[in-house]
């Protein structure tokens, strides 16, 4: 058993000290063309593999101890299978970096432009022409993509524009890396998918825009309808005399907003007693609670309803069409002005 606590099937003969040292760095792992490159006999290699001693994992890559095979040999399978300029990325890559808690079903491995590579079961190969910043990988861990790579990776492969933001807000959040680094690695690319609206939110991001929900607040319920901006991440005292933070404030108005992440599935629908709540503050009370249907599929009749609020405790401001329609603005307000536009034409 060695030190990393596998059992090394047979491996001390016709395996040269530097290929085992080589196979222990690899968490098991090793390639065929590691062993012949290091002058293994190819009668050895038929030899173990025939003996159970070692089992291949994918073509030309062994794993060499007995049992089931770990995460970290899984991974250097898949890379050392790639061969030539291997990293993992995408998922894979957020995995080691601690961008996300989630393992992916598929391990992601990124092979330099204009190799072509064969997937094998359990691997996505991804083709890459970005020239990745070479940096001393986690120990025990085949190399892989930097944070700010890595999450460009990500957004470049969203389908939807709120999974490309999520990836930026979770790597935001979890302070692996900032806003200017991201628009640099960004700036690198000379294609990307979302580019613009990564941009945007980046930019927003420094206005203190913490996840996609309180970005499309921001965007879709607020800018979109011409209501006044409010301040985001107050602090306040609670009762007890702890600080606490409102999401978003009217504090002229004494109007506040909580945006509540445990909504935030397209599916969900607001509760009874959330509407009842908001409908109570829009005539009296002080906080509007919105979650991720309310501030996506319901956009305009939360502005709707953000705008009354604001009108019984003092707004004087118009509340705009967000397009020709718009649930926030009543239709019968909306009419005249588009034929009085035909008339001035």
């Amino acid at each position: 058993m060695s030190a990393d606590g596998f059992i090394i099937g047979g491996m001390d003969r016709g395996i040269s000290p530097t290929i085992r040292a080589t196979i222990k760095a690899q968490a098991g792992i090793v390639s065929r063309r590691q062993l012949l490159r290091d002058g293994t006999n190819r009668m050895t290699i038929v030899s173990k593999v025939k003996s159970g001693q070692w089992r291949q994992v994918h073509p030309g890559v062994y794993l060499t101890f007995t049992g089931e095979l770990t995460r970290q040999a899984e991974l250097w399978a898949a890379v050392l299978y790639a061969g030539r300029g291997a990293m993992l990325s995408h998922e894979t890559a957020a995995e080691i970096l601690g961008i996300t808690d989630r393992r992916a079903a598929s391990v992601d491995v990124a092979v330099p432009a204009p190799r072509r590579v064969r997937a094998p079961h359990g691997v996505t190969i991804h083709t890459s022409s970005v020239v990745y910043h070479r940096w001393r990988p986690f120990p025990g861990y085949p190399p892989h993509t930097f944070f700010d790579e890595t999450v460009i990776d990500l957004v470049d492969a969203a389908e939807h524009l709120d999974d490309a933001i999520g990836w930026v807000t979770r790597a935001l959040g979890k302070r692996v890396t900032q806003a200017p680094f991201l628009m640099a690695a960004m700036s690198a690319r000379k294609r990307l998918r979302w580019r613009g609206e990564i941009s945007e939110f980046l930019e927003a991001s420094a206005g203190a825009t913490e996840s996609v929900l309180e970005y499309r607040f921001d965007r879709d319920v607020v800018e979109a309808h011409g209501l006044p901006a409010p301040e985001k991440q107050v602090t306040f005292s609670k009762g007890n005399g702890r600080k606490g933070r409102r999401d978003r404030a009217y504090v002229k108005y004494q109007l506040f907003v909580e945006l509540d992440g445990k909504l935030y599935h397209a599916e969900d629908h607001r509760s009874d007693d959330q509407h009842r709540d908001n409908d109570a503050a829009a005539t009296g009370n002080a906080t509007l609670r919105y979650g991720w249907h309310d501030v996506t599929l319901g956009a305009c009749e939360s502005a709707a309803q953000l705008y009354a609020a604001l009108r019984q405790r003092g707004y004087r401001g118009a509340i705009r069409s967000c397009s020709p329609g718009c649930r926030a603005v009543p239709q019968s307000a909306v009419r005249p002005a588009i034929k009085d536009a035909r008339i001035n034409r």
